[in-house]
């Protein structure tokens, strides 16, 4: 399987997807609550049939799992070297709110990792995309892919990027052994992508996430060569337990600082 043919029909579906978004974006759109209190719109909804008919209608043989689709049971998923993972429209809060700090994320997972990724960011017409073997890309409007990479080096201060919608105590305490540091406050999956252009040193996730919030955005880190790892230093992995929950996580980029530090006890 050569992992590259399939990064340009799946930029064009996510911007297909991102594009069924803004139209409701646009209008005076109804919010539901899911089972989780999590907001549903519209929105993701008409973004993951956009994307799902497409997935289907490229590769027949590969499974899809959409947050919006209901997840298959575990017996079934552990059998799948290989599958789709997406999340229609991640950052519904931001949708709402009207930030624009939302994306579509597409992920290929191959053996329980992330080895394409697309990051689509609607309101900016940005495309970040990352492919094992091809490097990490961002698109902007009609423009060329233009490679992007991780800084060589941490800033000073700090650039720490994190969550507009959720922030406690365990990160406070992170953010005070990590010494001189500046907030990027950011929604969705862009909180990856920052760090992977090499606009952030880091991103500490120390709350709730699950596996279609992440997959895409991390494909895109790696392959900018940053990492994205457990609070034990191991890659953030995938279908390898009934639960789709992530553990706690971190994303870094430059590899001058001991970054899992002072994060010992946290889960």
């Amino acid at each position: 399987m050569n992992l590259t043919e399939f990064v340009k029909p799946l930029v064009a579906l996510a911007r297909q997807a991102g594009d069924a978004i803004l139209e409701v974006y646009a209008t005076d759109f109804d919010v539901q609550a899911k089972d989780d209190d999590s907001p549903l719109t519209q929105a993701d909804m008409a973004s993951h049939r956009v994307i799902d008919s497409g997935l289907r209608s490229l590769t027949p043989d590969i499974p899809v799992i959409s947050e919006e689709s209901g997840l298959p049971t575990f017996a079934e998923r552990s059998q799948w070297d290989r599958y789709w993972l997406i999340d229609p429209l991640d950052g519904t809060k931001e949708f709402v709110k009207r930030n624009g700090e939302f994306t579509v994320n597409i992920a290929l997972i191959d053996h329980h990792r992330p080895v394409v990724g697309i990051v689509h960011v609607p309101v900016q017409n940005r495309t970040y995309t990352g492919c094992e073997g091809a490097g990490s890309t961002v698109i902007v409007a009609a423009g060329e892919p233009e490679p992007i990479q991780v800084a060589a080096a941490s800033a000073s201060p700090i650039r720490v990027v994190g969550s507009r919608s959720h922030r406690g105590a365990s990160l406070d305490d992170y953010l005070d052994a990590l010494g001189d540091f500046e907030m990027l406050p950011m929604g969705s999956s862009l909180k990856f992508c920052v760090v992977a252009e090499g606009k952030a040193d880091v991103y500490p996730r120390l709350g709730p996430t699950s596996e279609w919030d992440t997959a895409a955005a991390q494909a895109v880190v790696e392959q900018a060569g940053g990492a994205v790892v457990e609070l034990n230093g191991k890659p953030l992995a995938y279908n390898a337990k009934a639960d789709i929950l992530n553990p706690f996580f971190l994303v870094h980029g430059p590899r001058d600082n001991d970054w899992l530090a002072g994060l010992a006890g946290q889960s």
